[in-house]
């Protein structure tokens, strides 16, 4: 996928998400999901317009289990939002782009 969104995988969880010294949102997602695909546009979108202040990043759940297991991840889409190491935003379905901004502005503040 173009801009800034980046896949990661169980290996590299830690490093990117976890360990990361700006906020990072975990798009949890799969490719025969249409509510993650309707949604993808929106995250793109969000990632461009914070680049330098959140990451954005997306998991596909069918390549990686050990990560959404972890996470508690029942249906998707489910976006985690993580701020030093800990989850402190949860959005689950496919939600109006405004939402999952007000999600990352929270994160800056």
């Amino acid at each position: 996928m173009a801009g800034e969104v980046k896949d990661i995988k169980d290996s590299d969880f830690q490093k990117l998400v976890l360990d990361s010294q700006e906020p990072v949102l975990v798009d949890f997602w799969a490719t025969w999901c249409a509510p993650c695909r309707a949604i993808a546009p929106s995250v793109e979108a969000l990632s461009t317009q914070y680049k330098g202040q959140v990451q954005f990043t997306k998991m596909n759940i069918d390549e990686n289990q050990d990560t959404p297991q972890k996470y508690n991840i029942r249906s998707i889409p489910t976006l985690l939002l993580f701020k030093g190491g800990k989850v402190v935003e949860q959005i689950v379905g496919a939600v109006p782009k405004s939402k999952i901004e007000d999600a990352v502005k929270k994160s800056l503040a």
